[in-house]
Order: C-alpha cells, then structure tokens, then sequence
C-alpha cells in the first residue's frame, strides 16, 4: 500500500468518524425532543470510543517503532485496552511507559520480552511485584512484529490473571504491527523513489554535458555575454537535476528546468530546434514527481535532432482539466516502432532499439504508476517517421504528494 493510499484512507476513516459523531447528535436531539435523552446503546458508544482512539495512535505509530512513536501511542494504546499500564519495547529497551510502576517494573519489561522474541507468541506471566501498594500483578507480553521478525512488544498490565487481556494485548498487538508494517513500506517506498531518482541523475549523458560546455565555450570569444547567460543556465540546470530534497517538484520548477535545459541544446542546433509551449497559468502549481517531464523533453530533443538531419519542433503544452492537469510533449521526430515501445516498457528491449537508453521513458512510466496508479500512465502515441507524444494525467491533489518549497534547493 502506498503513503498516497494509507494517508488517504487514514483521512476517511477521520471523516467518516466525525461525520458519525455529527449525525449522531443531531438525530440524537431530535430523539431528545421527542421523547427524553438518547446518547445510543452502551454497544455504539464503546464502538466509537475504541475506533476513534485506534484512529488516535495510529499516526505516530506509521512513523515505525521508535522511542517518539512509542511515547505518543502508549496512552491512546493502554486507553484502548483499559490496563493498569503498558509499555512498548524493542528488543533491547522499553521505548515508552503509561501508568505507575515504571521505575520498578521497567527492568523486568525487557527480561519478560525475550520469552516472546523466539516464539512470536504472547504469554501471560506474574510479575512477581512484592510491593503492595502496587496494582501490577499480571502483565501480558504481546509480540510486535514487521518484516524483518518480532520488532519488539507490548506489554499490559494487570491486577489479575485474564483470558480476555491476554486476548485483548494480542489483537492490539497484531493491529499496531499492521501499522508498523505499513510504516516500512512506505519507507521502502520512499527509498524505491530515491534510488529511481539516482538512477535517473546517474544517467544524464555525459555527452550533453560535453557538448554544453563546448557550446559555451565557443561563445567565450565571439559573444562573451551569451556565453555568461549559458554557463548560468547549466549552473541552475545541473542544481535542480541534483538538487537533494524532495521527491516532487511544482510543474513550474519542472518548465524551469526545461527551459534551462532547451537554451544549452539551442546554442548547439540553432535554429534546428524550435519550440512551443502552451501552458495554462492556473496548472503551474500542480505537485508532481521530480524529473517527470524532463527526462521526456530530453527524448524528444534527442530522437528529433540527433537521430535526424532536419529540424526539430519540440511542442510542451499543459492545460486544466478540472480535477487533473494534462500535460503533453510531442516532437516531429523519427519516432519508433509501437511494438518495440512495448517491449521497451515492458523491460524486453533497451530504450530506441540501437541507442542508449538514456534517461527515458521507462523511468518515468514506472514512477508515475507507482504514485499514481496504474489509471495514470503515460499514454504514448509514436509510428515510424511520425514522431512521438507522450500525455501525462496529473491529479491535482493527492494525499502525501506535496512539492518542495524552492527554498529548500541547496
């Protein structure tokens, strides 16, 4: 599940429990009014009280089993299950204590864990607690678990011996490693993302850096000035490409970009590469994935000019559409088989069968998919000889995908 989903559906579960409660008082007074007061069964209000706190710890909870996460869901938790006390540990150390008892109790907490680590099982023990003004007298080790095995525990505790805590502690349990489980994916999510948007850096051709840095220094005699405003263009450029922060950009940094990267290849081709852009003010900005567009602007530059000997119009366009931003690029280019494109998305064939694959459309197909679904692919429409053009669907809004702000650039 991705962060987008699991902040979307934590968000209505949130609605969905106030919009309850809102119903229930206004139905609630009508009954009222009507006939004397009607707060709802005992059954309807232990409902509500469990999923509003559940609802309550899970968010700290998403940020994995850390001392911080642990502090802030250890009340709602114990809340939960009406204990005592309870603690969270990890395998070596209580993470966090609510309720008396932890300055004598807190020791024994990682001893009784270890009886959990092996089997993966809770247990149920005496704490052996010799003070008798103390209320802990049972305590129900619970094991917490993720990928990688048992993280660590949850422990409860009681007065008494009780099937239904050791019941309870367990189920609890079992939900908060849900919620740690889907803390580790969105980190492998996040960590998937960064290491897609290396592979993308690693890959910018040495060859246009090269042929940047002659372009620029062919101007430095014969026009000084331009060859200024150039080595300015590639200094900003090779800042946003490297830049270390975030996982998305705003649709005008992204054009920035473009723009920067369209002045170095026009000072190389001239007046073989022409461009048009048609882009509407109120999609500017629209959040997207870092280095989306660009690596498609590259493509076409590449595959318009260096692949052909005639010139190249590269059109950029971006419009509104209501709940989505629709963004095409197109070039006049040699343009490629639609069944090698398959192959090629597929990952059966290199990119432009007898070139580089360069940074390219398999890249940006499977980051859009990954954070948007697979509704939202590049739709690509190419033949031999007729160029290509690629249209991006871009949501406006969706949870957990927010730009950087441009302050943040090193």
């Amino acid at each position: 599940m991705s962060a987008a989903l699991t902040a979307a559906l934590t968000a209505a579960g949130a609605a969905l429990l106030g919009a309850g409660w809102a119903g229930g008082r206004w139905h609630a007074r009508r009954a009222e009014r009507a006939s004397g007061p009607a707060l709802g069964t005992p059954v309807e209000r232990a409902t509500f009280h469990t999923l509003h706190t559940a609802s309550l710890a899970a968010p700290p909870l998403r940020a994995g089993l850390t001392a911080d996460s642990a502090r802030k869901a250890a009340r709602r938790l114990r809340s939960l299950l009406g204990t005592e006390a309870l603690c969270l540990t990890d395998r070596e150390a209580v993470l966090a204590w609510d309720g008396p008892g932890a300055d004598h109790h807190g020791e024994r907490a990682v001893a009784r864990v270890a009886a959990v680590l092996d089997s993966g099982r809770s247990v149920s023990v005496r704490t052996g607690c010799e003070r008798p003004d103390c209320p802990l007298r049972w305590a129900v080790v619970a094991p917490l678990t993720g990928e990688d095995g048992v993280l660590g525990a949850l422990v409860a505790y009681g007065s008494q011996e009780s099937a239904v805590l050791v019941r309870a502690a367990t189920e609890v349990a079992r939900w908060v490693s849900v919620q740690l489980e889907l803390s580790e994916l969105d980190r492998s999510r996040t960590r998937l993302m960064e290491a897609e948007i290396r592979a993308l850096r690693a890959q910018i051709s040495p060859h246009f850096i090269f042929n940047s840095l002659a372009a620029i220094a062919s101007f430095v005699r014969t026009d000084p000035e331009r060859a200024r405003d150039l080595l300015l263009e590639f200094a900003d450029f090779t800042r946003y490409s490297f830049r270390r922060h975030g996982e998305f950009t705003t649709l005008a940094e992204e054009l920035r970009s473009i723009e920067q990267y369209l002045a170095l290849a026009g000072a190389r081709f001239g007046d073989r590469l022409k461009v048009v852009l048609q882009v509407a003010p109120e999609v500017l900005p629209v959040a997207l994935p870092f280095l989306c567009l660009q690596p498609l602007v590259e493509n076409a530059v590449k595959h318009g000019l260096e692949d052909s000997a005639g010139e190249c119009l590269v059109t950029i366009a971006a419009r509104d559409a209501g709940a989505e931003a629709v963004i095409t690029v197109e070039d006049n280019g040699v343009g490629m088989d639609p069944a090698l494109l398959r192959r090629i998305l597929s990952g059966e064939a290199g990119e432009r069968a007898g070139s580089s694959p360069g940074i390219g459309l398999t890249n940006v197909d499977e980051r859009i998919r990954q954070v948007y679904g697979d509704a939202y692919g590049p739709v690509i429409e190419t033949g031999v000889g007729a160029g290509m053009k690629v249209t991006l669907r871009i949501p406006k809004y969706r949870a957990g995908v927010h730009s950087t702000p441009p302050g943040r650039l090193p």
